[in-house]
């Protein structure tokens, strides 16, 4: 958005569907970016662009999921100073400026408030913008974790003994902060669709608070406690870097200056590393790629943006990461969305990829890939263990007649359900996820293991039977 001196830039990642901004005013030179990743070179060539200098560096809350890019971009600038919200108690490891309800960065043209809206987080702080000749007309809110489009925050991520207060707490932010705002008053959330901070949240990137109003179905509950269930019934499975995730960002993350050194290895040294067991390793190759062959105990998080969720689920933060590449060009991509997570030591990358691999004559393994034709017309779906890993949602929509749900961040821990003598064949939406469980269970011992590529979305298509569970009682939408 830009309108004569004003900017707002909206910053969208992919993966862990992360929105934050930039808002300045160009007559000023002044800027603050809201909600920064910690990849900051975006926000800097912004910066750049509009000829701002960034004096302000703001959060909305404590975030769980990702990791904060407030130190690196106070660091990588001469101007920045980090100003976060101390209300509900929040204190922090590393110096900062408190921000407190009410409290005002004047931009120029733009001035942001701060409202302190409790809920998601005890500290969570909503930034309301004005102009700065209409300071009492709000033209746009950045709601961070508290109101999302089709969406509000989960109130689960502190701990169950917090988690009834915080809720009331949501629900009174919503009611007597967002909803009193004017219908056309724009929303600027802190995520987009996919992210595990609230429920089904939208894929639009911006609403407006009367839409909210019509149409986001937890804004429609006139009882705290209907409310209340609700959010709670409907909250996505927790991921488990969350509780760490926070812990970084309270401490404060280290500053990297840079992506981390990453040292080529030569498909001997690779080896010698891979086999030291000090590094876990992780190919970022086509699912399809990856079956052809692979060197033993890797797993497979292949080149999408979700790289960056489920390496949080499946990694361990205490090792060095060893990579291999489709391309060595893809190199600082894969970085960047692993250290978004926390991860930012590296043991090296295979040099020359699986080619050369290949060429010096090295071990491989491949794992099996099983179209849906072929399992469709297997004597009976019986002769396979069929393993569904998607999301509970996913899984209580429909799924393939006999199979087994396992959760895929719960694959480890329930792998005992399954026999690792007899054939499995693992499914998701489209095969990126069955593929990495795939790996998990052939690293774990599993003897023969089939991934489906296009998985349910090829079933659906071949309009083969689907098999329905039996149904659970959802919170109610109705008596709100």
């Amino acid at each position: 958005m830009s309108n004569s001196t004003m900017v707002i830039e909206t910053v969208f990642t992919q993966g862990v569907a992360h929105l934050s901004y930039l808002v300045g005013d160009r007559a000023t030179g002044k800027a603050a970016v809201i909600d920064p990743r910690r990849d900051v070179g975006v926000y800097i060539e912004l910066a750049r662009t509009h000829k701002l200098s960034i004096a302000h560096v703001l959060e909305t809350h404590i975030h769980a999921d990702f990791v904060s890019g407030t130190r690196e971009l106070c660091d990588r600038t001469a101007s920045a100073k980090a100003v976060l919200s101390v209300e509900g108690g929040a204190r922090y490891g590393f110096d900062c400026e408190k921000l407190k309800d009410g409290d005002k960065i004047d931009l120029g043209r733009v001035i942001l408030t701060a409202k302190h809206t409790p809920g998601h987080t005890p500290e969570h702080m909503s930034f309301i913008a004005s102009e700065d000749n209409r300071p009492e007309q709000p033209f746009a809110v950045f709601s961070g974790d508290c109101l999302f489009a089709d969406s509000v925050g989960r109130p689960d991520l502190i701990g169950d003994d917090a988690t009834e207060g915080l809720a009331k707490q949501l629900y009174e932010s919503l009611c007597e902060f967002f909803l009193e705002l004017p219908d056309d008053v724009l929303i600027h959330a802190a995520h987009g669709s996919g992210s595990p901070c609230g429920a089904n949240i939208s894929d639009r990137l911006v609403s407006t608070i009367g839409y909210e109003r019509r149409n986001n179905p937890a804004l429609q509950f006139k009882d705290e406690a209907k409310f209340i269930e609700y959010v709670l019934f409907n909250a996505p499975p927790e991921p488990v870097y969350y509780p760490r995730m926070k812990q970084i960002n309270a401490d404060g993350p280290e500053v990297l200056g840079r992506l981390p050194s990453c040292t080529p290895l030569p498909p001997k040294e690779f080896a010698l590393a891979v086999s030291s067991g000090e590094a876990q390793l992780v190919d970022n190759r086509q699912m399809r790629a990856f079956g052809g062959g692979h060197i033993e105990g890797a797993l497979n998080i292949g080149p999408r943006a979700e790289l960056s969720i489920w390496a949080g689920w499946v990694l361990d933060p205490e090792k060095p990461i060893l990579l291999v590449l489709s391309n060595e060009a893809d190199l600082p991509e894969v970085q960047r969305q692993l250290i978004r997570v926390g991860f930012s030591e590296f043991a090296g990358y295979l040099l020359g990829g699986m080619e050369q691999w290949d060429n010096k004559a090295m071990p491989v393994c491949k794992l099996n890939q099983m179209s849906i034709q072929d399992l469709n017309s297997a004597p009976t779906l019986g002769d396979f263990q069929i393993v569904d890993v998607r999301s509970p949602d996913e899984w209580q929509d429909g799924h393939v007649p006999g199979a087994t749900y396992i959760f895929l961040p719960e694959l480890e821990e329930k792998a005992d359900r399954l026999n690792k003598n007899k054939p499995v064949a693992v499914y998701c939406d489209s095969g990126f996820r069955a593929s990495l469980a795939a790996s998990i269970l052939k690293r774990d011992g599993f003897s023969t293991v089939h991934n489906i590529p296009g998985s349910w979305k090829a079933w659906k298509v071949a309009e083969y039977v689907i098999e329905k569970p039996k149904e659970q009682k959802k919170a109610s939408d109705t008596d709100r």
